[in-house]
């Protein structure tokens, strides 16, 4: 096969690993193990260096993300326990007022709630998302559903704490603070304007009520869900809502302040200690603690935890064997291929970044699964090419969201708590966030003209 045989034999890997996923139903932390081992055998690794790179590349990222993975949806559970979300919506719906509530919505889970895990959020927000989408003008149901659904899924694969923005940046060695200085607002951006488009286009007929919206709603009581949440939050005597989310703004406070000490090139023992994202992790969930012990009741802390154990040891195995598969890829010498076809320009590595990550994911329907293989066939050419790491990673990111559907777990749950028919939720969701997955490519195009 010449030169061309790390290229053949990365290609038969991830075809394999889709196959495994989609029509053997196998697990997809199995597959993507099954698919590195068998790109180490293929390309002449040997047994024994392929284990130890499997091995290996687990590990690497493991170290990279894994107790920050751990710290942040520890972090997120206790906000959840102690009722932060509900009364952040409040907040935002009389400070901000109707109109703007979708954005608002959508900005803040994209960014501040991303430490709360997707599916929970989800969940949690849905019932709120639906009783004041009949209370912010016409369509506000698909208005609310497409806030939904991009403030999770974008917030995934660009906003730190998100598990796919976790995973790129340890996979390109990318500083986490530096990572949340280009993603927060990349984020930001990309949802505002791929809201504002959608909502014009909905004033151009592109939501029909009649069609898209489900005849009955999956619960006909929709506010329900909030008034009981209200009434389990004063069982528990939940606190003030400064006080529920101080844990989590502090721990960013501290990731930012370092990120932007390593930028303007300051040095101090303090700032690089208090800086580092662990530390700002794990001040924030100490407090939450300290928070949660004297709201919660006896055990409640525990069992939190216990939940957020369960949920992050998932997360782990999926970005760990992840990892195996880049350092793979790595390791058979596909990224000396690669760099021969890259031009010296800035777009192109950019773009091709984003097709790779796009590709993937329509054909596994993962973001993180899709960010991460993406972000590893390119990380062994990253230092060579002209372009920022950073850049690269968030052009996984973005190309992760290309056409979410009916194999994401996304789809079928925001169709179901907001009362939508599959065409309505193709709107909101593939339609929507595919806008902002090409939305946050220019973007990120235009921002490598100027660093």
């Amino acid at each position: 096969m010449g030169n061309a045989a790390p290229l053949v034999h990365t290609a038969t890997a991830i075809a394999a690993v889709v196959l495994l996923i989609l029509k053997a139903k196998v697990n997809p932390a199995l597959a993507l193990v099954l698919g590195a081992v068998y790109l180490g055998l293929a390309g002449g690794l040997g047994v024994e260096r392929t284990l130890e790179t499997v091995n290996k590349g687990f590990g690497n990222l493991m170290a990279e993300v894994g107790l920050l993975i751990v710290l942040g949806v520890l972090l997120g559970q206790l906000l959840s326990a102690l009722g932060a979300i509900e009364k952040l919506v409040t907040l935002l719906l009389r400070v901000l007022g109707p109109r703007r509530l979708p954005y608002s919505f959508a900005v803040t889970m994209g960014t501040v709630l991303q430490s709360i895990y997707a599916d929970v959020l989800l969940v949690m927000t849905a019932p709120l998302a639906r009783s004041l989408g009949t209370r912010i003008g016409p369509h506000g149901v698909a208005r609310m559903a497409a806030a939904m659904a991009l403030g999770v899924e974008v917030g995934i694969a660009l906003a730190v704490p998100g598990i796919g923005a976790l995973a790129l940046a340890g996979l390109l060695h990318i500083p986490l603070g530096i990572m949340l200085l280009y993603g927060f607002p990349l984020a930001a951006v990309t949802i505002v304007l791929t809201l504002l488009l959608f909502s014009a286009l909905i004033k151009r007929g592109f939501w029909n009520p009649e069609r898209d919206e489900s005849a009955q709603a999956p619960e006909e009581a929709a506010p329900q869900p909030e008034a009981d949440s209200e009434e389990a939050a004063d069982a528990v005597a939940t606190p003030p809502l400064a006080l529920s989310l101080a844990p989590l703004l502090l721990a960013l406070v501290m990731i930012a302040t370092g990120a932007f000490a390593e930028v303007a090139g300051w040095r101090s023992p303090v700032v690089t200690f208090l800086g580092n994202p662990v530390i700002g992790l794990l001040t924030g969930l100490i407090l939450a603690c300290l928070v949660a012990r004297r709201s919660l009741p006896a055990g409640g802390v525990g069992e939190t935890f216990g939940q957020g154990f369960r949920t992050s040891g998932q997360i782990l195995v999926l970005t760990g064997v992840g990892g195996s598969l880049a350092a793979m890829v790595e390791a058979v010498g596909l990224g000396d291929l690669v760099k021969d076809s890259f031009s010296a320009s800035t777009w192109a590595p950019l773009a091709l970044v984003w097709l790779i990550a796009a590709v993937l994911h329509m054909a596994i329907g993962s973001v993180t699964t899709s960010a991460i293989t993406a972000a590893g066939i390119l990380a062994p050419v990253a230092p060579q090419l002209d372009v920022q790491p950073v850049l690269i990673a968030l052009a996984a990111g973005a190309g992760s969201l290309f056409a979410i559907h009916a194999t994401s777990n996304t789809f079928w749950l925001l169709q179901t708590l907001l009362g939508q028919t599959t065409r309505g939720t193709l709107k909101t969701v593939t339609v929507t966030v595919s806008g902002a997955s090409v939305i946050a490519l220019g973007l990120i195009q235009t921002a490598s003209l100027v660093l």
